[in-house]
């Protein structure tokens, strides 16, 4: 089950924006937390909250998007 953090910032992780962002400050940016699990925040609020997830939701996330499960198009 994913946990909710308040406040991104606090995780103490080296966040890494998807290579599809541009460059833009608005997108959604990861970070390996523990061994076992990945941290999601979005990019223009750093002190924000983020997901973090096992890396079964993880994995199943990404199957998601690849399938085009959130096409909004």
């Amino acid at each position: 089950m994913s946990t909710y953090v308040p406040d991104a910032s606090a995780l103490a992780v080296r966040w890494t924006a998807s290579s599809y962002s541009g460059g833009s400050d608005n997108c959604v940016e990861v970070a390996p937390y523990g061994r076992e699990t990945v941290a999601v925040r979005q990019s223009e609020d750093p002190s924000g909250p983020a997901l973090v997830l096992r890396a079964d939701e993880w994995a199943a996330f990404i199957a998601d998007i690849r399938a085009g499960e959130f096409d909004l198009l």
